[in-house]
């Protein structure tokens, strides 16, 4: 079993920057591949970010390429989520969550342990 715990969530301005750490206890995630998602009210939870654990392949969403930067620390058993140039339309809740596999997947059911979110706020 694997718990994940995010953090850095936050209030912040259009144009600004956040960082999201996510800790995991339990059990190391060093061979899981590693994800963020987000769910704005009213909306879908949908794919961020991804990382793999095999060769360290990193996928983003369309919304966020260019802006986000996801990164892992097997060693200390975390992931990050550098957030950049920040936009309203960024405001959501956001969720880290670990797979079984080595492979960074985009589906939302192909993740098999999840945080409980934390919230990012992009005002205007």
């Amino acid at each position: 079993q694997v718990q994940l715990v995010e953090s850095g969530g936050g209030l912040v301005q259009a144009g600004g920057s956040l960082r999201l750490s996510c800790a995991a206890s339990g059990r190391t995630i060093s061979s899981s591949a590693m994800g963020w998602f987000r769910q704005a009210p009213g909306k879908e939870r949908e794919f961020v970010t991804a990382v793999s654990w095999s060769d360290g392949s990193t996928y983003y969403a369309d919304s966020v390429k260019g802006r986000f930067t996801i990164s892992r620390d097997n060693a200390k058993n975390t992931v990050s989520l550098q957030m950049n140039s920040l936009k309203p339309e960024d405001t959501a809740v956001y969720y880290c969550a670990a797979r079984r596999g080595q492979v960074a997947r985009k589906g939302v059911n192909e993740y098999d342990y999840w945080g409980q979110g934390t919230q990012v706020t992009v005002s205007s």
